[in-house]
This record gives C-alpha cells, structure tokens and sequence, in this order.
C-alpha cells in the first residue's frame, strides 16, 4: 500500500459506495485503495491516527502519512483523478471549516436521501485487489 491511498468508507451507505465506484472508474492507475469504516483495519487505523467525531458521515483519505476528512478528503482525491477533476480544488478557497459543516449536514441525511444496504458492499472479484480489510 506504499504507493495507495487508502479511503475509508461507510460501507452500507448508496451514496459513499456510488462515490467509491465514481473514484474506482477515475482512478486507472489504482492508487486509491478502499475499507469500510465497519471493518477491523478501520477501525485501526482511525484510533491510529487519533481521529474523533467517527460517523456515518465519515469519509477519510490516509495518504503520504497524512489523515484527510470529510470535504478535504474529497477535493483531496480529485488530484488523482483522470480528466479535469482537479478542477475542483479551485474550493480550496471557501474555508474547510464552512465546507465540513454543509458537507456533514449532507452526509448525515445521505441514509435517507440515498438509502443503506444491510450489510457493507462486496466487491466483485476483478476489484477485489483494490480493498482492504474485507
């Protein structure tokens, strides 16, 4: 995982594995590697690097040693993504904190906008190499 950057995700959320998918068909040099916040390494990993407030509305990058939440995390993957994605970061520019408030109001009723499976997404046997954990 040296050259991967690992994004944890609420595994039973439509919306967070659409995410994962959108990230999975931008990404074709596979640096972004995937866990579901409900698995073990997770689980590790978050009280690793010490982080609090962990929720449904959680979605964390761990890249080059540093820990991204919520909306940095996403501005953050878009440099990795193919065509103008990158784009996007010109929003570095509204401070984070604005930014994380709207963004976890959103995440917090993405359950009822978008639904929830029962158990966290299994990833097909083509994309099995790229998750963690599960």
């Amino acid at each position: 995982m040296s050259n991967s950057h690992l994004v944890i995700f609420d595994g039973v959320c439509n919306l967070r594995n659409g995410a994962v998918n959108f990230i999975i068909k931008r990404d074709p040099e596979a640096k972004v590697v995937f866990t579901p916040m409900q698995s073990d390494l997770a689980r590790e990993l978050i009280q690793k690097h010490q982080i609090s407030n962990v929720g449904i509305d959680t979605f964390l990058l761990l890249k080059n040693g540093r820990c991204y939440l919520w909306y940095s995390a996403a501005l953050e993957i878009t440099k990795d993504l193919s065509g103008l994605w990158f784009l996007f970061l010109v929003l570095k520019i509204v401070p984070s904190r604005i930014c994380d408030y709207f963004y976890r109001i959103f995440a917090r009723n993405s359950y009822n906008l978008f639904g929830r499976q029962s158990t966290c997404m299994v990833p097909t046997k083509k994309l099995r190499s790229r998750f963690r954990g599960v």
